[in-house]
């Protein structure tokens, strides 16, 4: 039944609370970091290292960050932070009960669909305020209820924000402060079906708030896959894969997410766009193409149809270690131009192969820790790996027995040729499951005074090495003009390669312990990356979207006449700036 009152309305739980996630941080509330007696662990059961102790980590990270890490008491949240009261919309309300559309005005409710995961807004909700938060949270079940959702919002003046997952690092959910009219986040989460699964022409018609890894697990009941994990499948949906332009780790053998999509469905203000589900056609500018990387500007995705492959015979994990980047990087531009590439390859520098060690959990049997002694004796002695030098390259392979055997073998050739080490199965596959960890770390480190992020870019091969030399030379000038403790760690690794260059993930962090905004100090670390990055041929961004974090450098990205066709685009789209949202800068001129 629909709700009936405006205070307290929830007559079904948010997805949020249903998947168990975290109200206030990254993740799952029953998985997080701890600390006790000097010895780091992770809790839950959800992830292969849940449970277990670390006894390196805290020790390697004093170590790399030049100080020796203590709690913060001033960095542990103290509450709930405060948001601003709901604004009072009685006869929009009593609108969306007749139309049997459900929707809440709690306040849990409203400050988690007021920000993503980026580190200024984990900031604001652990330790700070959100100085605007939607007045209310609609959750629609059909595509029919967003059409009449965006009427509504034409009828009663108030802006509508798109909510998928919640997961983007891109301020892409942060309310405009300067917005005079009410907004409704829009969750699509109840909107989870794959609509339709045509095997004939492997097609799978899914609707936008269909979670990655429910996806995923359904798809393998019937026998396929999608292929698309990006490290935030635990949580992202399919419609913010498409908002944002998503990656995912498996690229090299499903394509990146405008390569899965035949046909989405996107409600505007002016009608629904979407078009036939064709193999490849020939008809001019597609307006569907608006869809990719819209970040909730011209309208709510409500579904796609996208290519499914049956589930790979073989899933077999590698890994190779490399003398140096440099050694590496050779490694990874012969292999973008070999053919037959594994499903993923991932080279971390250094910094992340240290990390990737500290982060091993304590070992019990006596013969496994044996083992691995030995090995990192053979590894560092006969066969003159340096410790503070050697990177690592990690693989999946995905397919057939026979392509899985060449893609193997090919990698191995090359390997050879680049004086590369294969360290086996064992550390290609932790190093992928590391992966979904990791992303708590950044929030525990908070509690040290440490601010973390990631950001990432795309680049030219010839560009890669010197940019990301530069990228840290400026952070070291930054970090010294600052005058702020310890040392900065930029970090990077190459995730996904390209004909003609590839995607560089990188990792920032800086002591900030004694600002009296870590946030604002951060973000002057953070864009002096990004501006380096953008005066060395790298993109304003690979996957994460421009949201409002990065929408001061679209200026030098795209042109006047393409800046100025996309605002025209939206003025005849959406002529009352229902899609207020303003990301990317657009709507604002």
């Amino acid at each position: 039944m629909p709700a009936k009152n405006t205070t307290d309305v929830q007559p079904k739980a948010d997805p949020s609370t249903l998947r168990g996630e975290r109200f206030d941080g990254w993740g799952y509330s029953d998985t997080n970091f701890t600390l006790e007696n000097g010895v780091i662990s992770l809790g839950g059961s959800r992830y292969e290292i849940s449970g277990k102790r670390m006894p390196a980590l805290l020790s390697w990270a004093s170590g790399i960050i030049g100080v020796d890490l203590k709690l913060q008491d001033d960095y542990t949240p103290k509450g709930l932070t405060p948001i601003p009261a709901a604004r009072d919309l009685p006869e929009l309300i009593a609108a969306l009960e007749k139309a049997g559309i459900f929707y809440t005005a709690d306040d849990l409710a409203r400050r988690r669909h007021g920000h993503g995961h980026a580190l200024e807004e984990v900031y604001a909700i652990k330790l700070g305020a959100l100085h605007r938060a939607p007045d209310l949270v609609t959750y629609p079940e059909s595509e029919e209820q967003v059409i009449q959702l965006v009427a509504l919002a034409a009828q009663y003046q108030v802006v509508l924000v798109p909510f998928g997952g919640g997961t983007n690092v891109s301020h892409a959910l942060q309310c405009p402060e300067d917005e005079t009219r009410a907004i409704v986040s829009v969750d699509l989460r109840r909107m989870n079906k794959i609509l339709e699964l045509d095997k004939a022409n492997n097609l799978a018609h899914i609707q936008a708030g269909a979670v990655g890894q429910d996806v995923q697990a359904e798809l393998e009941k019937l026998g396929y896959t999608l292929g698309h994990e990006p490290d935030s499948i635990e949580f992202s949906t399919v419609g913010g894969w498409i908002a944002t332009r998503s990656s995912g780790m498996k690229k090299n053998k499903y394509g990146n997410i405008e390569d899965l999509v035949l046909d989405v469905r996107m409600v505007t203000a002016k009608g629904v766009i979407s078009g036939q589900a064709m193999p490849r056609e020939s008809m001019g500018t597609d307006p569907r193409s608006l869809a990719f990387g819209s970040e909730g500007n011209f309208g709510i995705i409500t579904s796609a149809k996208l290519k499914i492959f049956t589930l790979p015979e073989i899933k077999r994990f590698d890994s190779v270690l490399f003398h140096d980047f440099e050694a590496g990087f050779g490694f990874m531009k012969d292999l973008a131009h070999a053919g037959q590439l594994p499903a993923s390859a991932r080279l971390m520098d250094n910094f992340q192969f240290q990390m990737g060690q500290a982060l091993k959990p304590e070992v019990s049997d006596s013969f496994k820790k044996w083992k691995s002694n030995l090995e990192r004796r053979i590894v560092t002695g006969p066969l003159g790996f340096k410790p503070d030098s050697m990177v690592a390259c990690t693989f999946l392979y995905e397919g057939r027995a026979s392509e899985v055997a060449d893609q193997a073998a090919r990698v191995g050739r090359l390997a050879k040729k680049h004086n590369g080490f294969r360290a086996g199965p064992e550390n290609g596959k932790r190093g992928y499951q590391l992966t979904f960890a990791i992303a708590y770390i950044r929030d525990f480190l908070m509690r040290f005074g440490i601010s973390a992020e990631s950001f990432e870019t795309s680049v030219a091969w010839s560009d890669l090495p010197g940019m990301c030399q530069a990228v840290k030379e400026r952070i070291l000038l930054e970090h010294k003009r600052l005058n702020l403790p310890g040392k900065p760690i930029i970090s990077w690794r190459v995730t996904q390669v390209y004909h003609s260059g590839a995607c560089v993930y990188f990792y920032l962090a800086a002591l900030t312990v004694g600002q009296p905004n870590p946030a604002e100090t951060f973000s002057i670390l953070e864009n002096a990356a990004r501006e380096t990055l953008l005066a060395h041929g790298g993109s304003i961004s690979h996957h994460h979207g421009v949201g409002k974090l990065r929408a001061g450098f679209v200026k030098q990205v795209k042109s006047a006449a393409g800046r100025s066709w996309i605002e025209g685009a939206k003025h005849e789209i959406d002529p009352e700036n229902i899609f207020g949202i303003a990301n990317q800068g657009i709507g604002q001129d």
